[in-house]
């Protein structure tokens, strides 16, 4: 029976092979987090509109759209928000399990832009220092933060 399924899937190659495997396996959507920082090393926080009310803070993040790098979804992620141009760095997170979630998480270094915020999405855009980081921060974010500049994923 496996060498039939083999030989079976050996004829299929290509873009039927592909279609088989999508069919098969679970679709994710991907998550892309920015850790932002200024030449001060502070990091850049939003208030998000559409975050729940006791912890709004966090990071520049979106959805990757398909086709899209996850560095290059920072830099879209943190124009549309904040109206700044970030040069995304190093990997500082990959994180799977949470349904049907992958979430990416950059280093990223504020390269140029003028503040303007999307105030659909965001209330408020504010560099923090590290040690002084908002209590309605999001747990998760707070993480990456104290995550991003060490060597641990």
């Amino acid at each position: 029976m496996h060498r039939l399924v083999a030989q079976l899937w050996r004829l299929i190659r290509g873009p039927l092979q592909w279609r088989v495997l999508w069919l098969a396996h679970a679709k994710f959507n991907v998550g892309v987090t920015g850790v932002v920082r200024n030449d001060a090393g502070q990091v850049l926080l939003l208030k998000h509109r559409l975050w729940a009310a006791q912890h709004p803070w966090g990071l520049p993040t979106g959805f990757a759209v398909k086709g899209e790098e996850f560095p290059l979804t920072v830099v879209r992620e943190v124009k549309e928000e904040t109206g700044l141009d970030v040069e995304p760095g190093r990997l500082v997170r990959l994180r799977s399990g949470y349904r049907l979630r992958l979430e990416v998480a950059y280093e990223a270094r504020l390269v140029g832009g003028t503040l303007k915020i999307d105030d659909f999405e965001i209330l408020e855009a504010r560099w923090f220092d590290v040690d002084a980081l908002p209590a309605a921060m999001q747990e998760s974010h707070r993480e990456l933060v104290r995550g991003a500049g060490t060597d641990a994923l």
